[in-house]
C-alpha cells in the first residue's frame, strides 16, 4: 500500500541526521529548500529519500541555498 501526504518541509519529521542538519536551518531556509526540492523531484520523494537527502546530501542543499555548511551547523 502506498500512502502520500502532502505537508510543508518545516513540518516534516526527520530524524538523525537529517534531523541535526533540518534543525539548523531557518524556517526561510526550509522554505526555499522546498522550492528546489519540488523542482527536483516532481513525483515526490519517500519520507526516507527526504530523510538521506538532508542527512548525506547537506552539503549540495547549503550550495543551493549559498550558504557555508561549516557556518550552518556552527549556529
Amino acid at each position: 500500500m502506498t500512502v502520500t501526504t502532502v505537508m510543508k518541509l518545516r513540518k516534516f519529521n526527520f530524524w538523525s541526521g537529517g534531523k541535526h542538519f533540518a534543525d539548523n536551518l531557518t524556517f526561510s531556509e526550509l522554505d526555499d529548500l522546498e522550492m528546489y526540492i519540488k523542482e527536483l523531484y516532481p513525483d515526490g520523494l519517500t519520507a526516507t529519500d527526504l530523510n538521506d537527502l538532508f542527512w548525506f546530501e547537506d552539503d549540495y542543499l547549503c550550495q543551493l541555498l549559498n550558504l557555508d555548511i561549516d557556518e550552518v551547523y556552527n549556529r
